[in-house]
This record gives structure tokens, C-alpha cells and sequence, in this order.
């Protein structure tokens, strides 16, 4: 099993959550360092809570999975600070 498809079934195990908020998340690159670049989709691209939501369930999940992954990214993360940022309904 390629590394791109251990990513997958990591990403698999915690999408039925970041769907339930109308997000979801596609890999953009694994670097040869072993870094995964993910891109944030749907209401996951501008909620100020994804960089909590990368870190603390996308991130964990995948290096769980996938030890030798050494840490996650986004390529369009959400600052949570950002005037445009906007919390999907039932964070509100």
C-alpha cells in the first residue's frame, strides 16, 4: 500500500466528522520529507476552528495511522482572525 493510500484511509476514518460540519479535506502532496500538504474543503476552507480541527484531529489521525508522516499541513488554512472566517451553523 502506497503512502498516498495509508493517508487516504487515515483521512477516511475522521471524514463522516468533517462532513457532518459540511467540510472535508483532499491531500495535495506528501513532500519527501514526509510532510503532508492537505487542502481544506468546503465549510472546513473558512472556518477559524481548522487549524484546531488540522492539528488536534486530522494531524493525529494521520500519524497514528501513518508513523512515518511527520506533520500535516494546509495549503489554505483559515487565519482565526480572519474578518471573512465564518463558524458552519452548528458551531454558532
Amino acid at each position: 500500500m502506497s503512502l498516498t493510500d495509508q493517508v487516504e484511509a487515515a483521512l477516511d476514518t475522521i471524514r463522516p466528522y468533517l462532513e457532518a460540519d459540511g467540510g472535508n479535506v483532499s491531500i495535495e502532496e506528501i513532500t519527501p520529507e514526509n510532510v503532508v500538504k492537505l487542502k481544506l474543503l468546503g465549510s472546513c476552507g473558512s472556518c477559524p476552528m481548522s487549524i484546531m480541527t488540522l492539528k488536534a484531529g486530522i494531524e493525529q489521525a494521520i500519524k497514528k495511522a501513518v508513523p512515518q508522516i511527520v506533520s500535516v499541513e494546509a495549503v489554505n488554512l483559515t487565519d482565526i482572525d480572519d474578518p471573512n472566517a465564518v463558524l458552519p451553523e452548528n458551531l454558532r
